[in-house]
């Protein structure tokens, strides 16, 4: 699998794009592959994939997992979307900080942001589907979320009325989660 990895303005989240082969028929890519994905600084393995399709404005997240930690590498397989990632890494240096890129179907540009990190995404198209390689599997007595507009985060999303579930709009402050005990599961997270 060639592929083109960049680092993102946070330490520890990079941007992924694989080579597609192209000729009069489409294209072809090797999604993720182990051996280029270990070698580009990426996990070796997933052991669930995620699957959402969303309508244009929502907005999904901000998620995480903490038992056991989860990272997701996000790839926007249908329309386009804006991909967030935000470090909640009590002992970081950029905790609170977001990094995001806008990806799309033609680009093929993935986001991977290790388990220490929250993530969602905003619906750029008519449809967008989102898929999700996760380091671990889903548990939903340990996983949380931030709230999308949380003003100590600022994200500045692209969408001007987002749609949100009930959930999302009652998510925590990043404030309010960091005098959780279950913060300290990331206090000394890995780096990938």
């Amino acid at each position: 699998m060639p592929v083109h990895v960049e680092p993102a303005d946070i330490p520890d989240v990079l941007v992924v794009t694989p080579d597609a082969f192209e000729d009069d028929r489409g294209w072809f890519m090797e999604a993720y592959r182990s051996d280029a994905a270990t070698r580009a600084g990426l996990p070796e393995r997933f052991l669930q994939v995620n699957h959402s399709r969303s309508r244009r404005g929502v907005v999904r997240g901000l998620h995480f997992q903490w038992d056991p930690p989860q990272g997701k590498l996000m790839r926007v397989i249908r329309g386009a979307a804006f991909l967030v990632a935000v470090d909640i890494r009590p002992a970081s240096p950029t905790l609170g900080r977001w990094t995001s890129i806008t990806a799309s179907e033609d680009d093929r540009r993935q986001l991977w942001a290790p388990a220490s990190f929250a993530r969602g995404f905003a619906a750029l198209s008519d449809i967008t589907e989102i898929e999700y390689l996760c380091t671990t599997t889903y548990n939903p007595a340990a996983e949380s979320g931030i709230r999308w507009d949380d003003p100590e985060i600022g994200i500045e999303w692209p969408v001007p009325e987002p749609v949100l579930s009930g959930k999302d709009a009652a998510a925590q402050t990043l404030a309010e989660w960091l005098v959780r005990p279950e913060a300290d599961a990331f206090r000394d997270a890995p780096r990938r």
